[in-house]
């Protein structure tokens, strides 16, 4: 007997959709049966690479006719709260990329009525998924650093210097006028309290280093956390690190504790130091850097739909990401203030 497929139609193929689409294309258990871009421009040539039988330049039209059962979005934030409202409204399930909408108060009107409808919307947070991140999760849970006292995270992607910078991926960063924490940092917010519990309290210092962009592209924000442990984001664009892909981790990471010390590197490799060694030692793990952030878009993915399909525990619902834009407004009223605020 041949085992049920998950029926998935998507909106949008601009340049982050690409991983989105191989993803999709990779499982077995899955098939899009129809993608929807406001104009054609793309959207033929994704649907002859992704053997996708139906094109539609009408959203509704596409919701309606198909009838899917997943939906994924893959467009600008500014189109976000109409995409997810017409899925709400026809109670089909939908992941969202972030950034969720874009503001606060948006986010929250449409979490409360994702709330009221009974509808699975699940964001596109997916540097948690990263296989780094998964396995450093493991490893914090043996207990083998002892009381944790920080984590650090220095990111530096080193493509945000000069008049062209962010064009040739994703132009609109240029006009954004929150970027670095709203677009960026964010992921870090998330793989904090993945790793780290519940933020305290928070302190930011932000600014712009780069004149054609609107937004932010460099900060340091600071993160307190139960039992004093602390997490700092260190921030800069424009800057880079030590990789031949700055883009496979974005930077690098460091997880001090009383007994010994994780370092994440560029290439995605994780060393332990105990502590009074001199040393580090590497920490084998299977893990790749295919794809976007070692193939973090398929996991994501792959996790939504195990459980639409076999009902598995399911992360990053809008209702639980919603604590993640608190943080972020948290962090802009911090930097604007100039002090450390608490989190309620």
């Amino acid at each position: 007997m041949q085992k049920k497929k998950l029926r998935v139609v998507t909106v949008g193929t601009g340049y982050f959709s690409q991983f989105h689409y191989d993803a999709w294309h990779r499982m077995d258990d899955v098939e899009i049966i129809a993608l929807y871009n406001r104009s054609n421009t793309g959207a033929v040539e994704t649907a002859k690479k992704y053997s996708i039988p139906n094109i539609y330049t009408n959203y509704i039209e596409m919701l309606d006719s198909e009838t899917p059962d997943l939906i994924d979005i893959i467009t600008p934030p500014e189109t976000h709260t109409d995409f997810v409202t017409a899925a709400i409204e026809r109670g089909i399930p939908c992941i969202c990329q972030k950034p969720f909408t874009p503001t606060f108060i948006q986010a929250e009107k449409l979490a409360q009525k994702i709330e009221e409808n009974k509808t699975l919307v699940v964001i596109h947070e997916n540097f948690r998924f990263q296989p780094w991140y998964q396995e450093i999760k493991k490893l914090l849970q043996t207990e083998q650093f002892g009381q944790l006292y920080q984590a650090t995270f220095m990111m530096r992607p080193g493509d945000g210097q000069g008049k062209e910078a962010y064009l040739e991926r994703q132009p609109y960063f240029q006009q954004m006028e929150r970027f670095l924490v709203h677009e960026t940092a964010i992921h870090w917010v998330d793989v904090f309290r993945y790793l780290l519990g519940e933020v305290k309290s928070i302190y930011a210092d932000l600014m712009k280093r780069n004149p054609v962009i609107k937004g932010e592209d460099s900060g340091i924000i600071l993160f307190e956390f139960e039992d004093q442990v602390r997490a700092t984001f260190d921030g800069n664009r424009l800057a880079d690190h030590a990789a031949v892909n700055t883009r496979v981790t974005m930077g690098e990471m460091l997880i001090e504790g009383s007994k010994a010390c994780l370092k994440l590197e560029g290439s995605g490799k994780i060393s332990i130091r105990q502590k009074g060694e001199s040393y580090w030692t590497p920490h084998n793990y299977n893990y790749t850097i295919n794809n976007f952030g070692g193939d973090c878009v398929y996991t994501l993915q792959r996790h939504v739909a195990d459980h639409l399909l076999y009902g598995s525990e399911l992360h990053n619902s809008a209702q639980q990401y919603i604590q993640n834009l608190k943080i972020e407004e948290c962090i802009y009223r911090s930097a604007q203030l100039k002090q450390k605020l608490d989190l309620f």
